[in-house]
């Protein structure tokens, strides 16, 4: 009998080409394989965090690899290929917490937003000329276009669209996915770098402390609040920016990002602080004590009132207020608020709407004694204004900024301390309130006892 040898086919009976074959083995050898090893009766047991950053770092290649070969951009193929991803995740997750009873659910997505987080620095780097070759795809039209160009040729009849490029010669019909052209705007950059260096620390420590059984508590509620203000401003400018074109494939990546993190806040914020433990007399002297005697309260105070000034001011001045200091503000010291991708004017009313009366709860808090939710939320705040700045501050100094956007050379210094200052002070309230955390423990309340024993 003459010996048929057996063609793969996908799920609509067409028969893969010999390069859809060659996918297969990539796919098997780069991910299958650490699917075995992890898996495998004996295998070295590696530290979760260390699992962690060896799948995170494998994102740059699996991204080089989608863009370069074509064949690898077919949906079946990218679906097999995050499937393959998010299952090694949840594998070492469950290799790497093997000794934990039942392990933490919030182990698996500080795992998967570790990977995403080196696909954010790898969007940074190449749009900054540091690396090419790993986001061609995904940077716009005029990027897409120049890719394809490329690999058709001169001769080749062609078509393009900005929703989703498509090329048709002869031969083959090549279908390219949703581009995000915001990944390649200066906030885009500002933002993808956040992600890809604080982000990945931040989550790779609470990873370490997750394992050695330790609290890890402030460093989410930081990264939290820092996720939250990033996804919030993300998803607001996309609708009402100029890259409202392609609002469908970041809603929903977006939206996702925001629900986890908003759901790590909310899980975090629902189980009781460990708090210290301070002698009851003792507590009740240090929470005696008036503002103007806590000269570190006092000045923290001061510094929030100036910021809660400064927040609405700038909240004002994108709303286009007509006072004449609103107007000077916006065209000499910070006119990228103007900018039409609509990242900046969604920043200040962000800060304008949620900042701002946060602000006035943590100056209520430093007033009055046993607000024990300052000890969390202020993390929080932190983490959100500190995104958010540096996100504003190094979007309206970068060279993909236009020039008419950027900080006045006259005015820089100003601005820059101005900013600095809206960054440092939620920071140094989140660390006045966790170096001394007595003022806002609520103290317990003396049970009377006769002969000895307590009375009901």
């Amino acid at each position: 009998h003459t010996h048929t040898p057996h063609t793969p086919q996908d799920a609509d009976g067409r028969e893969f080409k010999p390069q859809q074959n060659a996918v297969l083995y990539f796919i098997d050898g780069c991910l299958g394989q650490s699917l075995r090893t992890i898996t495998e009766e004996g295998a070295m047991d590696l530290p979760p965090e260390i699992s962690v950053l060896l799948l995170s770092l494998s994102a740059p290649f699996l991204l080089y690899a989608i863009n370069q070969l074509p064949f690898l951009q077919d949906p079946q193929v990218i679906l097999a290929l995050v499937v393959a991803a998010l299952t090694t995740v949840f594998l070492l997750a469950n290799r790497g917490m093997k000794s934990a009873a039942a392990p933490d659910p919030l182990f698996y997505v500080f795992a998967v937003f570790s990977f995403t987080s080196v696909l954010s620095l790898t969007n940074a780097l190449q749009q900054d000329g540091f690396i090419k070759g790993f986001m061609d795809v995904y940077v716009g039209k005029s990027g897409t276009a120049g890719l394809l160009a490329a690999r058709l040729g001169p001769h080749r009849s062609r078509t393009l669209d900005e929703g989703g490029a498509t090329c048709r010669r002869a031969d083959c019909v090549l279908v390219l996915p949703q581009v995000e052209p915001h990944l390649s705007s200066a906030h885009g950059i500002l933002l993808s770098y956040w992600e890809g260096l604080v982000h990945f620390l931040l989550l790779l420590l609470i990873i370490h402390r997750m394992s050695e059984g330790k609290s890890f508590r402030n460093l989410a509620l930081l990264w939290s609040g820092s996720m939250v203000a990033a996804q919030t401003v993300l998803i607001s400018g996309m609708i009402v920016g100029k890259y409202n074109k392609n609002i469908p494939p970041v809603i929903w990546r977006s939206s996702l990002s925001l629900i986890g993190s908003v759901w790590t806040a909310v899980k975090l914020l629902s189980r009781p602080r460990e708090l210290s433990i301070i002698p009851a007399d003792k507590l009740e002297v240090l929470q005696r004590r008036s503002l103007l005697s806590r000269p570190v309260d006092l000045l923290l105070t001061l510094c929030l009132l100036g910021n809660i000034a400064f927040t609405a001011f700038r909240g004002f001045v994108v709303l286009e207020c007509s006072l004449d200091a609103c107007f000077s503000y916006i065209y000499q010291y910070e006119p990228y608020m103007k900018d039409s991708v609509g990242f900046p004017k969604l920043t200040m009313l962000v800060f304008l709407f949620y900042a701002v009366p946060l602000l006035w709860a943590c100056v209520l808090g430093l007033l009055t004694p046993g607000c024990s939710w300052m000890l969390d939320w202020t993390l929080v705040l932190a983490g959100a204004v500190a995104q958010a700045q540096w996100t504003h501050l190094g979007a309206s100094l970068h060279s993909r900024t236009p020039f008419t956007y950027r900080i006045p050379k006259d005015e820089w210094s100003q601005v820059m301390v101005l900013n600095l200052l809206s960054l440092a002070v939620p920071v140094l309230l989140a660390l006045r309130c966790h170096i001394r955390p007595a003022f806002f423990l609520q103290s317990q309340p003396h049970t009377p006892t006769t002969n000895g024993r307590k009375q009901r």
